[in-house]
């Protein structure tokens, strides 16, 4: 059984990090997944948040974003918001994805059917392109996301687990199982305050693959459940209705999924540095 994850950073991998796989149960499934990606490739190797100037990652969103939607309105205008950095407008560009692309098992919309590759390939990246100027908003913590492209997001972490291993504290270092549904949490929903909130944008953490994300920051998720029992409040009927009255429903928790552990002894600031001079993901191994 694998025990450590590597992950090699620029674009000659000439920055490893190692990091202890966790004894646990989230921990075997997330492994379980990664040595069954096969040869899906990974995704986006340049999902880097929060590691350059507040002026580079801003210009760095919008460019992405801006060129998203002049790639999908160049095959048929559905977009017909001009872009604002402001979160109405990212929780709108959000909704023109979740409304066209579909949901991870039910992408059979005629405009998905008719549209080619490239304009597929802008929506789907808008979903990115909408987070990352979200991120950037809210001054993101840094981290690292690593997803596979095409890998199928079958599994489902039951319930039962998510209560017992869920984690209330973000640790500098620590790797998480990544969110892979198509929608919002409902921390997510809160963080946005979002009006476009709907039966099919709700989607609490379900589905994992072998997907991550490292953190490269320390939180207490505590401090956010006033803001989400609030937000469910101002919603009551719509949660009611998904069984949620409490932001301590294990399905409304602003908890993460550990699966992995930094393992390292040198300065935190110093090695902030070394990524950000190497925001690329070479390879990301189990051994």
């Amino acid at each position: 059984m694998p025990q450590y994850l590597i992950v090699r950073f620029g674009p000659d991998g000439d920055l490893a990090l190692k990091f202890q796989i966790r004894n646990s149960p989230v921990s075997q499934l997330w492994i379980d997944r990664m040595q069954s990606r096969g040869n899906y490739p990974l995704d986006h190797p340049d999902r880097f948040y929060g590691f350059g100037t507040l002026e580079q990652e801003q210009q760095r969103a919008v460019d992405y974003i801006q060129q998203c939607i002049a790639t999908i309105n160049s095959h048929e205008t559905i977009i017909h918001r001009p872009f604002e950095y402001t979160q109405d407008c990212l929780n709108y560009m959000h909704n023109i994805f979740e409304r066209y692309h579909g949901l991870l098992d039910q992408q059979t919309s005629s405009y998905w059917l008719g549209a080619p590759d490239l304009i597929r390939k802008a929506l789907a990246e808008l979903n990115l392109a909408v987070h990352r100027c979200e991120s950037v908003a809210k001054e993101t913590h840094p981290r690292v996301v690593c997803t596979w492209f095409g890998m199928p997001k079958t599994c489902v972490l039951d319930l039962d687990l998510q209560d017992r291993y869920g984690e209330w504290q973000i640790n500098f270092g620590t790797v998480y199982h990544n969110y892979c549904e198509i929608g919002k949490t409902t921390e997510d929903l809160a963080n946005d305050n979002d009006r476009f909130i709907a039966d099919e944008a709700f989607k609490p953490f379900g589905h994992y693959s072998a997907d991550f994300n490292i953190q490269f920051s320390n939180q207490d998720l505590s401090l956010k459940c006033e803001k989400i029992q609030k937000y469910i409040d101002e919603h009551y009927d719509f949660f009611l209705a998904q069984g949620i009255t409490s932001v301590y429903n294990v399905q409304a928790r602003p908890t993460r999924f550990p699966v992995a552990d930094l393992i390292y002894n040198g300065n935190q600031k110093q090695l902030l540095q070394d990524i950000a001079a190497r925001q690329w993901v070479y390879e990301a191994n189990l051994e």
